[in-house]
């Protein structure tokens, strides 16, 4: 391992290093001046650092930070009897601490102690911090588990679809993606990366957890130089970059699996497929083929099946399928493909595709899980599961999939499935969320604000006023990265930082730890009145001592694996470690390719599943225990798609992480006429009497969202793109389902992919635009609410 003390970012010896803070983008030494932190500059072994870090000094003040806690007005005068509707356009009140946790004591004491814990929603979903200490959800965690527990989420929005099926199919996608084949084994043993819903350069800006060396950029052409040739199967030509020369296959979108099927039926039909990997590390290909061959259906599931629905000629895709056939090839698949209707069946055909092919667990071939989706799915790295804060056990078996949120409010009682299980909706009465914003990640916000109504009380640490804490009832201004100590490391990094606390935290906001600490002490943890709360929660322990521990039982778990780390006050004061990295280049599953017997998969039969024996005996509608293709319901019904003919692809952005930081500069940089643009092929703008900077309204029968025209032949005509994030601004004084400032989950439905993973169906969207017209309504997203002292 390279020593610490050798990549300090000292430019003069002897002088102590600038201190270093980490975010989900990336590493950044902070430059002071006079004890104020004044700049920040790129960590110094990190050759493509992100711009985001800039916005991190921008919004350290301002108008959106929150420096006192608050109530909301009505919340404060009628408690949980008052008008709920009034959460988002509400005036707020500044209380003091005492006041503000009292509330937050009583409230919660209130919940626990009438309709017992499960009543108590703290599935707090959302990116937060980079630290391991200061880590939002861990606190939260940690708090409510020793609270007596609470209903959580399950999942994540990002790939919830392929972290219910691929257990079946595969393995565990979290597994998977820590022995992820890598872009060095991509470049020493492929010829060609088939890319299904792209790899977008802009998304590898960030890692949960943070990063020290931004790799993806320089990986992605070391392949080219090698060599490696690209295809990009998109609604989009910039889904890959420019030097990366890819094919462009624009595919209309949510079609994707019938287009593998046709991959698929082709390398059958020639004789193309590998028929000893499929009888040496398969099981259930017998089962799949009647239907693949149009046996069950009477439907051959072949190019010029597929043409009709992907809009990519016959003759590509068997040529394509050829291809492949021929050459030793990697198929990824973006994570975007899971968030659809149906989503779980593009990551099962993936790897179907590949088994046919042979490439599973080779140098370079096989299947990719979201090559590029972030920083760490393909870097070249080792793995060191880096301690973070104990959160403890939740007594309570009660949850939900993640994007039923609305549902739950919604429904209390009603039943659900999820993955073969038959559960049902608990009655929520209480929401603590801590470091997310629902009102970005979530469908359908039209919806997900009538079922925030259902909610008696809402509780949220923020350090801004995002959508989120304008819906919150009582908001406990919470501290940012550069005001904390902290520690930071990656599951998917190879370095871990100590990041230091560079500016005093603003005006009264405090840690996420300290609030539940003194919290704490109002309250009495579950079935005790003997155990001092704020004890058992903080173990006795402050911020140092915190760190000190779990830097303690990182290094214990280094020397496990023959990573021999520096002291406690060595790494300090060096202030980051790097791992060493192996020699050879990663492949996933090469220990099952090379010994499956010795290695097998963590799967009912050990081996691919093909076909599932245990979700074919589930009995779910859609699910018949191979992978299918199905046209989402979105699409049923001509008169539908005649009025909405549009199909809106919301993406990641460019400027932000998910809508963090997006009142900062640099985020607002990438706006036009205050609004998040959208992208719109110049056939289609035309069409509707359009043109490049136009304001227009995007719409559709569940709301509507205001925007910029940006022309785009790059995009597929019949498409448009927008970027989520824009943090929402409902126009309250003339149509409260339409967002004034472009956030496209007004538009967005909150149906699941199925009821296997009752995932988000985000990019199944279909919309119409037009000119906007009349008054133009002022963006408001940065305004913050009427603040009173008093009552």
């Amino acid at each position: 391992m390279k020593d610490a003390r050798d990549i300090t970012g000292n430019d003069n010896a002897g002088e102590a290093p600038m201190p270093l803070t980490v975010a989900h983008w990336g590493a950044y030494r902070v430059v002071m001046k006079k004890d104020k932190p004044v700049a920040l500059s790129g960590f110094e072994d990190d050759p493509d650092p992100s711009a985001i870090g800039d916005a991190m000094l921008d919004t350290l003040e301002g108008p959106c930070r929150i420096g006192n806690p608050m109530v909301r007005r009505g919340f404060l005068e009628q408690g949980t009897a008052g008008d709920r509707s009034l959460r988002g356009c509400d005036s707020f009140v500044e209380v003091d601490w005492e006041q503000a946790l009292d509330l937050v004591a009583r409230e919660l004491d209130r919940v626990r102690d009438g309709w017992g814990n499960q009543a108590i929603y703290a599935g707090s979903y959302g990116w937060a911090s980079a630290g391991r200490f200061h880590h939002a959800q861990s606190q939260l965690r940690r708090f409510m588990n020793l609270y007596g527990g609470c209903t959580v989420a399950r999942d994540s929005y990002s790939y919830a679809a392929a972290e219910v099926i691929l257990p079946h199919v595969v393995g565990p996608m979290a597994q998977l993606l820590l022995e992820h084949t890598s872009w060095k084994s991509i470049t020493e043993g492929a010829g060609l990366v088939v890319a299904f819903g792209g790899m977008a350069i802009r998304n590898a800006q960030v890692n949960s957890g943070g990063t020290g060396h931004h790799s993806q950029r320089h990986d992605m052409m070391t392949a080219r130089q090698a060599g490696v040739e690209f295809v990009n199967i998109s609604p989009t030509a910039d889904d890959t970059m420019d030097g990366l020369e890819a094919k462009w296959l624009p595919i209309r979108p949510n079609t994707d699996v019938a287009l593998m099927l046709a991959l698929a039926h082709t390398l059958v039909s020639e004789g193309l497929h590998d028929k000893a990997f499929l009888k040496q590390y398969c099981t259930g290909f017998e089962r799949f083929l009647p239907y693949l061959m149009g046996k069950v259906d009477g439907i051959a599931k072949n190019a010029n099946w597929a043409a009709q629905i992907t809009g990519i000629p016959a003759d590509t895709i068997c040529g394509l399928a050829r291809r492949m056939a021929n050459t030793p090839t990697m198929i990824s698949a973006s994570w975007s493909l899971t968030r659809q209707q149906h989503g779980e069946q593009p990551y099962w055909m993936l790897v179907v595709l590949a088994a046919m092919l042979g490439g599973i667990g080779g140098t370079g071939t096989g299947f990719g899980l979201g090559l590029g989706a972030v920083n760490g799915v393909g870097n070249h790295r080792t793995h060191l599961p880096w301690a973070a804060l104990p959160t403890g056990r939740n007594p309570l078996d009660s949850f939900i999939p993640v994007a039923r949120i609305a549902d739950m409010l919604l429904h209390p009682g009603e039943p659900f499935q999820y993955n073969g299980q038959h559960r049902q909706y608990p009655d929520i009465r209480l929401v603590y969320w801590v470091g997310g914003n629902p009102f970005h990640h979530h469908q359908d916000l039209n919806r997900l604000r009538r079922a925030w109504r259902k909610i008696e009380t809402v509780v949220v640490h923020e350090p801004f006023w995002t959508p989120l804490a304008r819906h919150a009832d009582i908001v406990l201004p919470a501290t940012v990265a550069l005001e904390r100590n902290d520690l930071s490391g990656s599951p998917r990094d190879n370095y871990m930082f100590a990041m230091r606390q560079a500016v005093k935290p603003y005006r009264n906001a405090r840690n996420d730890h300290d609030i539940f600490a003194t919290l704490a002490r109002r309250l009495r943890p579950a079935d005790s009145d003997k155990i001092d709360f704020e004890e058992t929660f903080t173990e006795s322990r402050d911020e140092q001592q915190w760190l000190r521990e779990l830097y303690r039982e990182t290094r214990s778990r280094g020397e496990q694996r023959g990573h021999h780390l520096p002291e406690f006050d060595t790494f300090l004061e060096a202030g980051v470690l790097r791992l060493d990295v192996p020699d050879d280049a990663q492949a996933m599953l090469q220990g099952f390719r090379d010994d499956p017997d010795a290695h097998p998969l963590a799967t009912p039969s050990g081996q691919i599943e093909i076909f599932s024996e245990t979700i074919a005996g589930f009995g779910l509608e859609h699910n018949p225990g191979h992978p299918v293709w199905y046209e989402p319901e979105e699409w049923l019904g001509s008169p539908r798609v005649e009025t909405y003919p549009l199909h809106l692809i919301s993406h990641q952005p460019a400027r932000r992480l998910h809508s963090q930081l997006d009142h900062s500069a640099h985020s607002r940089a990438g706006k036009i006429s205050d609004r998040e643009p959208c992208r719109l092929n110049p056939d289609d703008a035309v069409e509707r009497q359009l043109k490049e900077g136009d304001l227009v309204r995007i719409y559709n029968n569940r709301g509507s969202c205001l925007s910029a025209v940006q022309l785009d032949s790059g995009v597929l005509q019949g498409v448009v793109m927008i970027a989520t994030g824009a943090w929402y601004d409902p126009d309250w004084d003339n149509d409260p389902t339409c967002c004034k400032h472009g956030n496209p989950n007004t538009l967005t439905a909150d149906v699941p992919t199925s009821a296997l993973a009752q995932g988000p169906g985000a990019m199944t969207c279909l919309v119409e635009i037009e000119r906007l017209s009349g008054n133009v309504p002022e963006v408001t997203a940065f305004v913050p609410p009427t603040i009173n002292s008093e009552l």
